[in-house]
């Protein structure tokens, strides 16, 4: 009897141990299926979270697309090439700082050195590239340094902090008055050049000192829809007029650099003058003091650069071959002349030398420009103005709301302004050449259209015409024009 309540006893709490354990089980089991619930949870809130937090730590860049060289599409332009015969490519390659400069032109450069110094700058790249099924693996940024070069449709991240970066632009104050005024001095526009016929006393560039210059009121009034203000290619004395060409992307004003200098070093390769294979005519107006000995010619006369007054100031003037200098060629040809001493004078640069067409005209061919203070100060030591009371009668702009004085500056006048002019130029045309700059298409250059562009005269270099023209009329000179014998 003892027996068998000892057995019952022991088989009563063998139960209990089992049922506890199943249910300890049981319940070990609810807890980590809880527990790897938990974790899937936590690992998709880190997922979201990671990937939440690059796309909103970083500002992402444009895909990397290569350029025009602008270089070697300039130099087939000027050579007359076809693509097949360029051993460069029309395409280039860019570093990851130019594609920065490129894609966010409102950034201040020292900015962007700074971002690559502190290594804030990433570059995506897929490891192991795509999977076999087509799935493309994680996403990873690197870190890229500045002279690193872009592969094409890679993209690259800047820190979103960028986007709060103060832009400091140079306050300017708009006025109708002056848009308009400057938008009437263009002469052709397209979609990469803008040309306008720069007005006399007005600056290219700005400096000290200076109120108002072209590249100002370009960048002002000349934008339209572009981001980027047009780009001087080439250069106008503050005193002279005429056509300045700008570019209106980097890409088109690489081009025109690059044409603008393979025009002055074709000349100095070849040494000898083919009229017919010229791809870049400029051609000036001048009116000079006295009568070149030769009809027309070419001047062909190294220039140098000599300082004077202390080192205050400088000037350009002719030197022999054997000093440093520049060589510099100017085509001339005698248009008009008159029995008062004065000379038209068309002049056609070859080369594109500092004050080239003032110091051959005063040095070489003994013909100082009138208005040129600088290098035919002589000339104007006995001046006198010339007075015809039935000139033609002209509408003077006004300028005195760039800073500059309206007077007239004819030859009618005490103190005559600069009478130089860019009247014509004559190059290709950049638009149909960047159409055609893709390597799939075969483009031969050598059959590229020109654009041919006029300036008409200045207000002061148009009246010193009609007054030559009415004292000729009037004292019966019918030999004032020459121009049908002398061309």
């Amino acid at each position: 009897m003892t027996e068998a309540l000892f057995l019952r006893r022991v088989f009563r709490q063998t139960a209990a141990v089992t049922t506890t354990a199943a249910a300890i089980l049981k319940q070990t089991h609810c807890y980590a299926t809880a527990a790897t619930a938990v974790k899937e949870e936590n690992n998709k809130n880190t997922t979201e979270k990671r990937n939440e937090t690059k796309e909103g730590k970083w500002l992402t860049l444009p895909p990397y697309t290569p350029a025009v060289n602008g270089s070697t599409l300039g130099r087939m332009i000027s050579r007359g090439k076809r693509k097949e015969e360029e051993k460069e490519s029309v395409e280039t390659t860019s570093s990851a700082l130019k594609w920065i400069v490129r894609c966010c032109p409102h950034l201040p450069r020292s900015l962007i050195h700074k971002l690559f110094r502190l290594r804030q700058v990433r570059r995506e790249c897929f490891e192991g590239g795509v999977q076999s099924g087509g799935k493309a693996q994680e996403l990873l940024l690197k870190r890229v340094g500045e002279k690193e070069l872009m592969n094409e449709g890679e993209r690259i991240f800047l820190p979103i902090s960028v986007q709060g970066s103060p832009v400091k632009k140079p306050e300017y104050k708009c006025s109708d008055e002056e848009m308009h005024f400057t938008r009437s001095l263009e002469l052709y526009k397209d979609s990469s050049i803008i040309v306008i016929n720069k007005p006399p006393k007005l600056p290219v560039q700005g400096g000290l000192g200076i109120k108002k210059s072209v590249d100002e009121l370009a960048a002002a009034y000349l934008r339209y829809d572009y981001d980027d203000p047009p780009r001087l290619v080439h250069r106008l004395d503050q005193d002279s007029s005429g056509i300045l060409v700008m570019g209106r992307t980097h890409t088109s004003a690489a081009v025109l650099h690059s044409i603008f200098r393979e025009k002055t070093t074709g000349v100095l390769d070849d040494m000898e003058i083919v009229w017919k294979k010229r791809f870049l005519h400029k051609r000036y107006l001048a009116l000079v003091f006295g009568v070149p000995k030769q009809l027309n010619g070419v001047v062909s006369a190294p220039l140098a650069k000599v300082l004077v007054d202390d080192g205050k100031s400088e000037r350009i003037t002719v030197c022999d071959s054997k000093s440093p200098s520049q060589h510099a060629v100017t085509e001339y040809k005698v248009i008009q002349t008159s029995n008062y001493g004065f000379t038209w004078l068309e002049l056609s640069p070859l080369t594109g030398r500092k004050h080239q067409l003032r110091v051959h005209c005063a040095e070489v061919l003994g013909t100082p420009i009138v208005g040129d203070y600088k290098y035919g100060w002589q000339a104007h030591r006995k001046w006198k103005p010339l007075h015809c009371p039935n000139t033609s009668k002209l509408s003077e702009p006004n300028l005195s709301n760039l800073g500059h004085d309206s007077d007239c500056g004819s030859i009618a006048e005490k103190q005559p302004h600069l009478h130089l002019h860019c009247k014509q130029l004559i190059l290709p045309n950049i638009s149909v050449a960047l159409e055609n700059a893709s390597p799939e298409i075969k483009y031969d250059f050598s059959k590229l259209e020109n654009l041919n562009l006029v300036a008409p005269l200045p207000f002061h270099m148009q009246r010193s015409w009609n007054l030559l023209n009415d004292l000729a009329h009037q004292q019966g000179y019918h030999d004032y024009s020459r121009r049908g014998n002398r061309e």
